[in-house]
Order: structure tokens, then C-alpha cells, then sequence
């Protein structure tokens, strides 16, 4: 089954052929570079391009940052609840890291 807006996209396509849109741009003529996983390539790219890291980087640097935040808080009840926050990061990460 197609998608519902294939024939919107199609038309859209055409008209930005028709004005130029893709004419001149950028590697146009040149081979595309060599990929291990054209597959996921793809997928790889956007989300590099967009700063995008694994969980296991993103909670790590967050538990980096709780740390640090614990370490300069001397409010009783601010660092009760940052313990908290810190056990709960630990055991996202540890579940990551069994899920590979």
C-alpha cells in the first residue's frame, strides 16, 4: 500500500525538477562515497549530523553533570533528591549497557 500523500510528494518532486531545484548541487557527478552498511548509512549520517549520541553516552554525561551538581549543593533536601535522580541514572545506564 502506497502512502496516502505519494501523490503530493510525486508532484512536489516533479515541480522542484522542473524549476532547477536540484540542479548544481553540491558532488552532483561524482561517485557516492564508499559505505560498509548502506543499510543504515542513512540513519547513521542524520543522526550524527544532528548531534544525536547512544544512550549510554547521554546518561553517562548526565550522570557526570548530576555528580557535579551533588558535589557543589549544600542543601540537605536538594541533595537527597539529586541521590535519588543519581540512583535512578545508574540503573537506566546499567539497563543500556545489558541491551547492548
Amino acid at each position: 500500500m502506497d502512502h496516502p500523500l505519494i501523490d503530493l510528494i510525486n508532484t512536489r518532486i516533479e515541480a522542484a525538477e522542473r524549476d532547477g531545484a536540484f540542479d548544481n548541487l553540491e558532488g552532483a557527478g561524482r561517485p557516492l562515497p564508499a559505505c560498509d552498511d548502506p543499510a543504515g548509512s542513512v540513519m547513521t549520517r542524520m543522526l550524527k549530523d544532528n548531534g544525536a549520541v547512544p544512550e549510554v553516552v547521554a546518561l553517562t554525561r548526565d550522570l557526570a553533570r548530576l555528580r557535579d551538581t551533588l558535589r557543589d549543593t549544600a542543601d540537605r533536601s536538594e541533595r537527597v533528591g539529586l541521590i535519588r535522580e543519581i540512583a535512578l541514572l545508574e540503573t537506566r545506564l546499567e539497563i543500556a549497557k545489558k541491551r547492548g
